[in-house]
């Protein structure tokens, strides 16, 4: 007989459950292949977890139906990955291997996978770049041979991160063992795919969601069949089934482009924590920023720095410049801001055009006038229809950014009033400013549909959105971060730590200052985030960010659990949750209007949504997530079907 886990997505039968297995199957069911069992009168979708001889369940045992496919997809660690994820983010295992198991493709499977002519250990790779610049690298390559370091790498401006990263996972191989290095996007996929290729063929592969269904699973299971030992991918590949694990690293694990849409919404960095604890392998969480995730870690003796000395990363830095005394007459006033350049901004951008060097400018909106206000009172242009943001297009248009809906006869909704004016310049409106302003000079945008990879040195504008910036070779000679307001004022709490992240990106593409480099942030120079910038200190203001949410009561320093839907289910799915000692309920709030569940949860919120956290310390949290789940099986049980969404540690709160 075997224990089976159904797919059923149910907290009440999230379980495994006994079947005994027929002769004719027994050489075709061992642990970790996929089958089919009845369940409830109807044949649903498994895995065979483990062969066992005794039951202990008192009924009649049901029959395995049949062995779906005889490769054994999901092993013992992955399973207990699973299993140790499902459990801290309080879901159901099945969904979480939903997440860690592509769906199967019968021919591929059936297709020979070959061993790499370069399979074995490679050879050890030049660590000088990390030993030269990262004063604790030593050890921790040394640990890397013979135990399980762990940790936090602060890279230097201008670090060329993806061959960073190549090296470290060639030190894992050449111990005999494999590693897994995770990123954000595919544009930091082809990068670190660049890097790796030279040094590893066809021993490394890549992971991502633009591949087909059967790319993936055919490299999938190359990973699985051991013929492949490095592997590169974006946020699903975390649960990459490498044998002998010795390295995992994810890079710029602050970037929304990790948050999972999909429930029980785990995060690829806590993946990480728990198989690096699990499987017993070395941890590194890198960036040119610092979250206050990847801080805590540090704070509570989990990992280490991985930091250069002080006089390392000035010399690397660029000259930052925030608004000075004269220009804060231009910050004091948003919209001012976004009609024109402060003129500190202009000169750097000027100096640099004249030596011959590209000049980025970083804009947080795309498109032309993505937001806009009333003239008279300045409350926010909303849609009659959706109450969503009404823009500007480059045809003197209005128009609604969620339902697309021309607004033809704008009326204010708190005055009456009929005229608009800009909040924020977008980023073909700034560069249709820009072309003027450096006449001759070619201007190139990047943000959206349209994002460029690369662009030529020279003299030339550069105009992108965050996240979609340009590299260039040998670095920009200047860089401008415009309305800045638009990123700090946002009512997140994250709202400061993105804004850092993202400058610090962009500081980290410009020249040193010896060199000519020059930053400015158009922002005022006494803000916290603006200084951090102005000392590049991204792990001081990592400890300033956790000490003020230790002393508030926030994530990392708590434990926060958010549960949205409309206002009657969540009061009643909240009442009856068995809280530990000490938990705080705070809420309930509205959402903002539009807020929708993410896709693949199964959830549809339509009317009023409502938001109810649960706060517990972080010791507590294996208590509260175990609180969730029996709420949760609670009200399955009696067939509670409104719409609902639980997730541990939300990236967003409000």
């Amino acid at each position: 007989m075997g224990k089976v886990l159904p797919m059923l997505g149910l907290a009440h039968l999230d379980r495994p459950f006994d079947y005994l297995i027929d002769t004719d199957q027994d050489a075709s069911a061992v642990p970790g292949v996929r089958v089919r069992v009845r369940f409830a009168g109807r044949l649903v979708d498994g895995f065979l977890l483990d062969r066992v001889t005794e039951s202990d369940h008192a009924g009649k045992l049901g029959w395995l139906e049949r062995v779906v496919s005889p490769e054994p997809v999901l092993g013992a660690d992955l399973a207990t990955l699973c299993r140790a994820v499902a459990d801290r983010y309080a879901g159901t295992m099945s969904d979480v291997v939903r997440l860690a198991v592509p769906p199967r493709h019968a021919r591929t499977e059936k297709e020979d996978t070959p061993v790499p002519a370069s399979s074995g250990p490679v050879a050890m790779p030049d660590t000088a770049a990390w030993t030269t610049t990262y004063s604790t690298a030593d050890s921790f390559l040394a640990s890397m041979h013979s135990g399980h370091p762990r940790a936090i790498w602060q890279a230097t401006p201008g670090e060329d991160w993806p061959s960073r990263l190549a090296e470290l996972a060639a030190t894992a191989a050449a111990a005999g063992r494999g590693a897994i290095l995770v990123v954000p996007d595919q544009r930091d996929l082809d990068r670190l795919e660049a890097a790796c290729g030279p040094i590893f063929g066809e021993r490394c592969v890549t992971l991502a969601a633009g591949l087909g269904p059967t790319a993936r699973y055919r490299r999938w299971l190359a990973i699985r069949r051991g013929a492949v030992d490095v592997v590169l991918g974006t946020r699903s590949a975390m649960f990459a089934p490498v044998h002998d694990l010795g390295l995992i690293a994810v890079w710029d694990d602050g970037d929304d482009s990790l948050n999972e849409p999909r429930a029980p919404y785990p995060h690829p960095r806590e993946v990480a924590v728990l198989r690096s604890h699990q499987q017993r392998c070395a941890l590194v969480i890198g960036g040119f920023a610092r979250t206050t995730e990847a801080q805590s870690l540090v704070t509570a003796g989990w990992a280490h720095d991985l930091v250069a000395d002080r006089a390392t990363v000035r010399s690397r830095t660029a000259r930052v410049v925030a608004l000075s005394a004269e220009d804060r007459r231009v910050a004091g006033d948003p919209l001012a801001r976004s009609a024109r350049i402060p003129g500190v901004a202009f000169e750097a951008a000027r100096s640099a055009v004249a030596a011959d060097a590209p000049v980025l400018f970083s804009v947080p909106r795309r498109g032309y006038m993505p937001s806009l206000a009333c003239a008279r009172c300045r409350a926010h242009a909303r849609c009659r229809t959706c109450h969503g943001p009404v823009q500007l297009d480059a045809g003197n248009v209005l128009s609604c950014r969620w339902c697309g809906r021309v607004e033809r006869s704008f009326r204010c909704a708190e005055c009456g009033g009929s005229e608009v004016r800009a909040l924020t310049t977008g980023a073909r409106r700034t560069a249709e400013e820009l072309g003027r302003a450096f006449a001759g000079v070619p201007v190139a945008t990047s943000g959206g549909a349209s994002v460029l990879d690369e662009v030529e040195t020279g003299a030339r504008i550069v105009v992108a959105t965050p996240g979609a910036e340009p590299v260039v070779a040998g670095g920009y000679g200047a860089a401008v971060v415009l309305d800045t307001w638009a990123q700090l004022d946002r009512a997140d709490l994250r709202a400061a730590e993105d804004a850092v992240r993202r400058w610090m990106a962009v500081g980290s593409l410009v020249r040193p200052h010896a060199a000519g480099g020059t930053m400015v942030i158009v922002a005022d120079a006494g803000l916290a985030p603006v200084q951090a910038m102005i000392r590049w200190d991204p792990v001081g203001f990592a400890q300033q960010e956790l000490a003020q949410r230790t002393e508030l009561g926030f994530p990392p320093a708590v434990t926060m659990a958010s549960i949205d839907g409309p206002p009657e289910t969540i009061g009643a799915f909240v009442d009856g949750v068995g809280l530990p000692d000490g938990a705080e309920r705070l809420g309930p709030v509205p959402l903002p209007a539009g807020v929708r569940a993410p896709a693949g949860s199964g959830d549809s919120f339509d009317g009023d949504i409502e938001r109810i956290l649960l706060r517990v310390d972080r010791r507590d949290g294996k208590g509260l997530a175990a609180a969730l789940v029996a709420a949760q099986v609670r009200r399955n049980a009696n067939h509670d079907t409104g719409p609902i969404r639980v997730q541990v540690d939300p990236p967003t709160i409000g």
